[in-house]
């Protein structure tokens, strides 16, 4: 569901323009948007010689409209202990919309990078965006530095694909404004799956929202269910081992979460809700310092928050969490597909809506490792996995399938109208699904890696590798692009370093 309310956007997408920030200064942070500041990139540091082994997590406020953004420092504070690699500190991957970078303030030498999404950066998007200002309380995590660094936020630039420079901090980790204490936490931890020091593993941390006390036996049944399930799935299946998984237990005083579409209001734990960026099933939380603090008692690398609703929905953003409904049939396939858009920056592939969009002018590759322009198909992103003799772009029935796809949209947007209960619209996705396979069973192409034109919400113009994939349907299988993106992303966290 990511970007869900995107279809409602499709018509008046904004390119938003960066406006210079300048912020209040002191001892331990000063802000400003500067100029591209000359990073020395020697590759990998070593570890030790510029971090210890604890966490350093700079919050701050993301603010702004479709047409500008601003930063804020909010606090610095001590995350718990160091849970990534120490090998892999720079990330060679750049997928996102955002990247920031943690440079020696003195030398320039680049010590460590990474790429992110915002819920910022979704709203921006968004028809309200344009007439009003949204802020957003946001983190980046990296290794605590031995002496003062600078960190650069950059911007993917819409004309070159290049990230571009929006806004720089300085942080003395010596100043009295940085808070080097560790939170004395009492929530209690169920270890699920452990393989192995953090700092050699993928670390995965499974909040949950809307468990009361009573049900926190609930929450550790959900929490061993789903994600036994999505371990059995590739590619972590061939990679159990490489992962660990904890369970932080966070109970609401109340049962369930705020939906505010059928009026139903609550204030739990986590603050998650459905309803965000007025997409009824699209379910986020923005109390972004409680998610974090919890989450800090435990090493992890990615989160996953379990939402104790029947409602279908959830969400998943590039390196911030991934959301759930437990109880919905089809909750499953959701904690495999929102963990794909968390860990590994895969797009939706799906395009289908209420009504058909024309082709828009596309003129840079997306940066989502799953979707192409096919700008150049003799350099396909992807074309060391094309399965041989298939040709590029490839055949597929779509016409009868995204004839299919609207009027099942269509029905899907009655049955929200008529309020009906949650089975019945579980039963529209079962016949989904089985018409979906009808389809496919008849395709020549339907197990080889191609580039199928539709997908990322967009019906012509963008292509996908596979006929099928968790990102495209509900069939619970990655395609061959999908998993080795997924695979790459694993490798930056599980590295051992030279000779291991």
């Amino acid at each position: 569901m990511k970007k869900l309310f995107f279809l409602l956007a499709l018509a008046g997408i904004m390119i938003s323009c960066r406006q210079p920030v300048k912020e209040q200064a002191s001892s331990a942070a000063s802000d400003s948007t500067k100029s591209e500041i000359k990073i020395v990139d020697n590759g990998n540091v070593t570890f030790d010689k510029y971090f210890s082994d604890k966490t350093m997590r700079l919050d701050y406020n993301h603010s702004g409209s479709s047409k500008e953004e601003h930063f804020a420092v909010d606090g610095i504070v001590s995350d718990g202990a160091w849970p990534g690699s120490k090998f892999v500190l720079i990330d060679k991957l750049e997928m996102g919309p955002y990247f920031f970078s943690v440079i020696d303030k003195e030398s320039k030498i680049l010590l460590f990078s990474r790429g992110f999404a915002s819920i910022f950066g979704e709203g921006q998007s968004t028809p309200e965006a344009d007439k009003t200002w949204g802020s957003f309380n946001e983190s980046v995590r990296f290794p605590w530095p031995l002496k003062p660094v600078t960190v650069i936020i950059g911007i993917r630039d819409p004309q070159t694909n290049k990230f571009k420079t929006t806004w720089t901090t300085d942080i003395d980790p010596a100043s009295r404004v940085v808070n080097p204490a560790d939170l004395v936490h009492t929530n209690v931890v169920d270890v699920i799956q452990d393989n192995g020091p953090a700092a050699e593993k993928v670390d995965i941390v499974i909040l949950g929202d809307g468990y009361t006390k009573i049900e926190m036996g609930k929450f550790r049944k959900d929490a061993k269910k789903l994600s036994a399930f999505m371990m059995d799935q590739e590619p972590y299946i061939s990679r159990k081992k490489d992962i660990n998984i904890r369970a932080v237990e966070t109970p609401s005083e109340v049962s369930g979460v705020c939906k505010p579409h059928p009026g139903v209001f609550k204030r739990s734990a986590l603050g998650v809700q459905y309803g965000v960026f007025d997409s009824e099933r699209y379910a986020l939380t923005f109390d972004n310092k409680t998610v974090r603090n919890v989450a800090s008692q435990v090493p992890y690398d990615f989160m996953i928050i379990l939402v104790n609703e029947r409602t279908y929905g959830g969400g998943g953003i590039y390196n911030l969490y991934a959301t759930v409904s437990v109880d919905n049939k089809f909750a499953n396939y959701m904690i495999v597909h929102e963990f794909g858009h968390h860990m590994g920056g895969l797009a939706d592939e799906y395009y289908t809506s209420s009504v058909s969009y024309e082709a828009q002018d596309i003129k840079l590759e997306p940066w989502e490792p799953n979707v192409t322009a096919l700008l150049d198909k003799n350099n396909l992103k992807w074309k060391d996995l094309v399965t041989a003799g298939t040709p590029v772009p490839t055949p597929w029935n779509k016409e009868p399938f995204d004839k299919f796809g609207y009027e099942v949209q269509k029905q899907r947007d009655s049955l929200r109208h008529a309020k009906v209960p949650e089975e019945v619209m579980e039963a529209l996705f079962m016949r989904q699904y089985k018409q979906e396979d009808e389809y496919f069973s008849r395709e020549k192409y339907k197990d080889a890696v191609g580039a199928f034109e539709g997908a990322d919400y967009t019906q012509k113009g963008l292509f996908r590798s596979q006929l099928d994939c968790i990102m495209f349907t509900r069939h619970i299988h990655f395609c061959k692009v999908c998993q080795s993106s997924l695979i790459r992303v694993m490798e930056q966290y599980t590295a051992k370093g030279p000779g291991k």
